[in-house]
């Protein structure tokens, strides 16, 4: 019998709404995903899809004009949706921990990186200042950081950019949480020091067994990182299965679309491909498939409807109407036409 996953989204709807209520925003629309403990899902798309927002819905830390308007989160057995304010501060950092983009934005300025490092063990756990300060140092030679004794005392300006990731990490995993969302990590860090920090991610993955969600612009980090894929565009999920699969046969065409983009060593094109266009204003979405405008093999079907999230196989979804069984044979027969 299958395990059950660790975190389950179920048609998960998070809009942003202007003070006037005139405006709407469908940012995270109708998205459904799972991952197990213990695995690690990328989530990769275009600036703008939704990556962030949910990540931040997951973990209920939206900012005001942000609503949860519709879906559920199964995490552990348990809707975080009906979890009071009060009870979610008791997930956060303890069950579910986040790293995000800019390490600074995680790090106070004014505390030392003991202080910080230990906090989350004082808060969730009820240690003494002793021993938090001792599981802080731990924490820090388990990052990798050097001389972790003299590291506690200093403060975040002293540390350089690659260490202050690291000591987010290290904060990330001080409680040892279930799921671990680390949001575009390595994007300010130089080839070098990603590699270890993605090796350290690994590692440390391993050692505790936790899941980890990867969120990214780079496929080559989903290559080497992740055992499931999600692609997001315009809000929506679509297309998710297990890496290897959807690299060797991509379901979508805005999939086939990014990796066509990556480049390669072996090409001697003088130009990189890139994607026509740009993405739709979450505002006002077309009528039907949001790509529609920028996809080479886009019919009338596509400009009318949206498309059903289809099961293509087992453990791979695609929202595009060449995947739906009833039209993907009469769209192949000859209802391609040229992009709009």
């Amino acid at each position: 019998m299958p395990k059950a996953p660790l975190l389950e989204l179920e048609n998960l709807s998070t809009h942003y709404v202007s003070a006037q209520g005139t405006r709407v925003v469908r940012a995270v629309d109708d998205v459904s995903l799972r991952i197990h403990a213990g695995e690690t899902l990328g989530i990769v798309g275009e600036s703008g899809s939704g990556k962030s927002t949910l990540a931040l819905t997951i973990l209920r830390v939206l900012p005001p004009a942000a609503r949860i308007v519709s879906g559920r989160m199964m995490f552990e057995g348990e809707d975080l949706l009906r979890k009071s304010d009060e009870e979610m501060q008791k997930v956060r950092g303890r069950r579910i921990a986040m790293i995000l983009q800019d390490p600074m934005a995680s790090l106070n300025p004014l505390f030392t990186i003991g202080n910080q490092v230990a906090e989350p063990i004082r808060v969730h756990e009820g240690a003494s200042r002793t021993t938090a300060w001792n599981r802080a140092r731990e924490l820090l030679k388990s990052v990798r950081i050097p001389s972790p004794e003299t590291r506690v005392r200093q403060y975040p300006h002293e540390m350089s950019g690659g260490m202050r990731q690291r000591i987010v990490g290290a904060i990330g995993i001080s409680c040892e949480p279930r799921l671990l969302i680390a949001d575009e990590p390595t994007t300010s860090l130089d080839l070098t020091i990603q590699a270890q920090y993605l090796k350290l991610l690994r590692d440390l993955q391993q050692a505790h067994g936790l899941a980890l969600i990867f969120i990214t612009h780079n496929l080559g980090i989903v290559a080497k990182m992740c055992d499931q894929l999600a692609v997001m565009y315009a809000g929506r999920v679509v297309e998710s299965g297990p890496v290897s699969r959807i690299f060797n046969s991509p379901a979508h065409p805005y999939t086939e679309a990014l990796l066509n983009s990556i480049p390669r060593m072996s090409d001697d094109r003088q130009r990189l491909t890139a994607i026509e266009g740009q993405p739709p204003d979450l505002s006002k979405m077309p009528p039907g498939c949001s790509f529609a405008p920028r996809c080479p093999r886009a019919f009338d079907q596509c400009l009318q409807m949206a498309p059903p999230e289809t099961v293509t196989e087992e453990g791979r979804t695609a929202r595009c109407w060449l995947a739906a069984p009833a039209l993907g044979a009469t769209a192949a027969a000859g209802l391609h036409r040229e992009a709009v």
